[in-house]
């Protein structure tokens, strides 16, 4: 090989190198949101060993695989709560299934911590505009205990009352049936999901 062809290697080698570590690096950060009884992200990763099969007992089709883009999370399974969010199965087949304990430890509804709605005030139809939207409140598998209305008066306004929904962190399990529901997506969605 010549010097050249030594040098050529050696930058595609070298380039390689650095895209596998952006892909696993910066990507590997990006946090997915869970299906119910995955611990922690390095607890999950370390157990799930990519069967799917998780994936197959969901009956409601809301759990989806990771690709490669999402870096080290890429074959493990997780949930998009805009598209189809968990609906928190009484007998939680998903966890059921799971050959590792990677999905563990889920006996009824209020013990799934997948993360916690977040309300974006500055969008959301009810705190931005003022308009009487119950859909977070109303779709929720918790309604009146992770999601309640909150009757103030409205700025300005003697006559007429605000709908505001309450998020309370402590209750909410994070299954994303809110965000799956919500009627607000331009610019983006006005409640979303933080992955616990």
């Amino acid at each position: 090989m010549t010097q050249k062809e030594n040098l050529t290697l050696a930058g595609l080698i070298g380039a390689g190198f650095i895209a596998t570590q952006a892909l696993f690096g910066m990507v590997g950060k990006k946090t997915l949101l869970k299906p119910p009884g995955a611990v922690s992200d390095d607890d999950f990763i370390a157990r799930c060993i990519s069967c799917g099969k998780c994936a197959l007992a969901c009956p409601y089709g809301a759990i989806k695989t990771a690709t490669l883009a999402d870096g080290r999370a890429g074959g493990t399974p997780y949930i998009d709560a805009r598209s189809k969010a968990c609906r928190l199965c009484e007998d939680f087949p998903c966890v059921a299934v799971c050959p590792t304990g990677a999905l563990r430890d889920i006996e009824k509804r209020t013990d799934v911590k997948m993360g916690t709605a977040v309300i974006n005030e500055e969008i959301c139809a009810v705190y931005a505009e003022g308009h009487r939207c119950e859909v977070c409140y109303r779709s929720c598998p918790l309604i009146d205990k992770a999601i309640t209305i909150d009757y103030r008066e409205r700025p300005n306004d003697k006559i007429h009352v605000l709908f505001a929904p309450i998020i309370h962190e402590d209750v909410c399990v994070g299954c994303g049936i809110c965000v799956e529901r919500c009627v607000i997506s331009e610019p983006e969605i006005a409640i979303k999901i933080e992955p616990r």
